[in-house]
């Protein structure tokens, strides 16, 4: 693999902004510093934009294998590139679900044949099925996923002795979807009774509620406290969740952590009026108070790393009445875009972003070789324009589905160059034929 050596770039890792230059080699980067002098096959020079590492998002659904009309791995793989997102882990609740070692390891072999991204797939955990669960190499797979509120796939586990029995035995980090069933189920019956087919998409919130999150997640953690599991419980959605986790304890020495996703971080109810269906996801989008508070969380270390549940549906799906209409957005292109809108406002600063959105995720995960810009780690990185303003609208949308719920907004900042294993695998404005993705690899 060629050299390649990157010039003049404000690099942008472990709390620091530097102007420097980057030199990759077979793959990795060899030397990073304020100035390189050493030849290499080729030499670009980035004129002052910022250089940050690949984007570790650790919750998406790329649909494939059953789903494919919605989106595949190598479609939504492109979309993660073009947004600077280097590294994803998948989620199970596929056709047929990945709840098996053979079924979790034909999703494997179709990213190594066209992803550009790097990849993982979690295992998936069912009612009955702990000793499939139970042979997963903590080394080469990130996690078990499990339902503990039913959404898109029906993977819901709600036996008692099961969540008993994997928290008590699953050796490796357990990630869960929080809501509790009854209360959901309750309220939803609650707003027929009273809409009949016509539930307005503002009842969302209310049924999905805040005690639906707080009942599970709370549960969750009582089971994890009693086994000393490793749980991460993924897109916080509520202010009172909060009060559940630690920030006095480093990332490094938490059992506990948590994940907030863009959409919780940036809508808040008062869209469910404009846009309906468009932002009907599990859990709920919530109160401007839930919003801000989840903000405010993530940056002081209560909350642990950003990802999207990137989640898509045809736009035919999605244009049901509410009780019909799936939930998930697709958002995976756009999540660095939205941290760039915060950081314009002054609400964030380049260092916290990278450190959630980057560093956190590789650290939380215990992934090796990548999430930072260090020499010997594998050459993961984003060229960023910070500057750049344009429009997100279907012409450049990379999604399957071809649609996006920030279509027709303004951003500030763009991705102008993706680099995956040393190799450039996006380029203003296009996604390059090469399957440059790795499987991850775990501590």
């Amino acid at each position: 693999m060629a050299s390649i050596i990157l010039k003049n770039a404000r690099i942008v890792n472990e709390s620091k902004i530097i102007e420097g230059d980057l030199l990759i080699k077979d793959g990795r980067i060899e030397q990073l510093g304020s100035i390189i002098d050493s030849k290499a096959k080729q030499e670009i020079d980035v004129k002052g934009k910022h250089i940050i590492p690949g984007i570790v998002d650790d919750q998406v659904h790329f649909r494939e294998p059953g789903l494919t009309h919605k989106a595949n791995i190598a479609t939504e793989s492109r979309a993660a590139v073009a947004g600077g997102v280097t590294s994803f882990m998948e989620m199970p609740n596929t056709k047929p679900q990945s709840t098996t070692q053979a079924k979790l390891q034909d999703k494997y072999n179709i990213a190594a044949e066209v992803s550009p991204a790097n990849y993982s797939f979690f295992m998936g955990a069912t009612n009955d099925n702990i000793d499939e669960v139970l042979k997963t190499d903590r080394h080469e797979v990130c996690g078990v996923k499990i339902f503990m509120g039913s959404s898109t796939g029906n993977m819901l586990v709600d036996n008692a002795q099961t969540l008993d029995n994997i928290f008590s035995q699953v050796p490796m980090l357990i990630a869960t979807h929080c809501e509790d069933e009854a209360t959901v189920r309750s309220n939803m019956a609650l707003a027929k009774e009273k809409y009949g087919e016509d539930i307005p998409f503002e009842q969302h919130p209310i049924i999905r509620s805040v005690e639906a999150c707080y009942l599970s997640s709370s549960m969750a953690i009582e089971l994890a406290k009693k086994y000393d599991t490793r749980l991460h419980i993924l897109h916080i959605s509520t202010e009172k969740e909060l009060g559940l986790f630690n920030n006095t304890i480093p990332l490094k020495d938490k059992r506990i952590t948590s994940e907030a996703c863009v959409h919780h971080m940036y809508f808040n109810d008062s869209y469910y009026p404009t846009l309906g269906s468009k932002v009907k996801c599990n859990p709920a989008i919530k109160t401007e108070k839930d919003r801000q508070a989840i903000f405010n969380a993530v940056f002081d270390g209560t909350i642990d790393i950003i990802a999207t549940d990137h989640a898509p549906h045809t736009m035919e799906e999605k244009s049901g009445k509410y009780a019909s209409a799936p939930s998930g957005l697709p958002l995976v292109q756009h999540a660095l875009n939205l941290m760039l809108h915060f950081y314009h406002k002054g609400e964030v600063s380049l260092e916290k972003i990278v450190e959630k959105m980057c560093h956190a995720p590789a650290e939380c995960f215990r992934l090796r070789e990548r999430g930072f810009l260090r020499e010997g780690y594998f050459a993961d990185f984003v060229v960023v324009d910070i500057d750049h303003e344009w429009e997100i609208n279907k012409k450049n949308i990379e999604y399957k589905c071809g649609w996006s719920p920030l279509e027709g907004v303004k951003m500030k900042g763009k991705v102008e160059s993706t680099y995956v294993n040393g190799q450039i695998v996006y380029r203003n404005g296009v996604v390059l034929p090469f399957s440059a993705g790795k499987r991850l690899q775990f501590q």
